[in-house]
């Protein structure tokens, strides 16, 4: 790894914050050098509250003078989601590095622009799904390689919370402009059936998969946003065909849940909680010829993880682990999802 230390700003004083902002402060390889945020004073507020006693950090109550600082060389855009497109645009032109908040997108057209537009500029782009870089799901992709469970034929997703009057911002404007579920815990359920749907037995992962058909229901509010969303994906047939199908469950009106499930013709794994907090101990079980077992793992921060791996790729030259290919595949799953509902 090198000793370098990339140079990161944040654009915008978003609530994921408590978590990413602390992740590039304490990351070996970063260093939080901007901050800004349209809200007068907030940017500076949120650096004190998440990681306070940080200096040399410079805030800014506009995003226009973030975008033209030439000390910040790589920056976190957790923007709204019908934000991200406009913003992303503006930092490659500045030829920033840019790790932009999942989803990508809300449009599949504006990826593509976004990938040629990076590499024009000869920057890197990142989709930010933290939990891809927890080991747990290492783990998991380790025994599904290691043929326990056999053939992947089902997998299941369910993400859910209940939102609180604080958040209802998420769903104060309809899908088509970026609000409701699908486009907040949407992309963690489908993000995780296709990657879960690409794996195999052989000691070899093809990355995810897309699903051939959708259907989906959901239930919508006053703004058009979907506060539950439903359906199932259809990947299509293996080569003995048998049918290979992924179940999705997304809501705001339910307890707090973020599970998977992989099921294969000799047994399942379960991951037991994908947005895992560093104090949280994982765990993963699983059953295969008549036995459960359940597994601890050791505790990790997937937002330092992803930090760390997104800085080492800008610094070493080294391609991310998402591509714009997976970031592709994803909207276009959820906007065949959001067309159903």
């Amino acid at each position: 790894m090198s000793d370098k230390k990339l140079k990161w700003g944040i654009l915008g004083a978003a609530r994921v914050n408590e978590r990413l902002l602390p992740a590039i402060v304490e990351s070996s390889n970063s260093q939080l050098v901007a901050f800004a945020s349209r809200r007068a004073g907030a940017a500076r507020a949120t650096l004190e509250k998440y990681a306070p006693g940080t200096v040399g950090v410079a805030c800014y109550d506009d995003l226009e003078s973030l975008i033209a600082d030439d000390n910040v060389e790589a920056v976190y855009c957790p923007m709204a989601n019908e934000e991200h497109a406009e913003w992303a645009f503006k930092l490659i032109q500045a030829g920033k590095h840019v790790l932009i908040e999942k989803p990508m997108t809300t449009q599949l057209a504006d990826i593509g622009a976004i990938e040629a537009a990076a590499k024009a500029m000869g920057v890197t782009v990142m989709e930010g799904f933290m939990y891809r870089f927890h080991p747990q799901h290492a783990k998991i992709k380790e025994l599904v390689d290691s043929g326990l469970i056999g053939d992947i034929l089902s997998c299941r997703a369910s993400f859910s919370f209940l939102m609180p009057p604080a958040r209802m911002y998420r769903i104060n404007r309809s899908m088509a402009n970026g609000g409701g579920a699908m486009w907040d815990i949407g992309p963690y359920a489908i993000h995780a059936l296709r990657w879960a749907m690409g794996l195999n037995n052989s000691g070899k992962n093809f990355g995810p998969v897309e699903p051939k058909k959708v259907v989906a229901y959901g239930k919508l509010n006053e703004h058009g946003a979907d506060v539950v969303a439903s359906g199932i994906l259809d990947f299509g047939a293996d080569t003995q065909g048998r049918a290979r199908y992924g179940h999705f469950d997304v809501s705001f009106e339910r307890s707090r849940k973020a599970e998977y499930e992989i099921i294969g013709d000799k047994g399942w794994i379960k991951c037991h909680n994908m947005w895992a907090y560093p104090s949280d101990d994982p765990v993963i079980s699983w059953e295969a010829g008549g036995k459960t077992e359940t597994l601890m793992l050791p505790k990790a921060n997937h937002f330092n993880l992803e930090i760390e791996h997104f800085s080492e790729c800008v610094l070493s030259g080294k391609s991310p682990l998402l591509t714009f290919e997976d970031a592709k595949g994803n909207c276009k799953a959820i906007e065949s999802v959001i067309a159903e509902i």
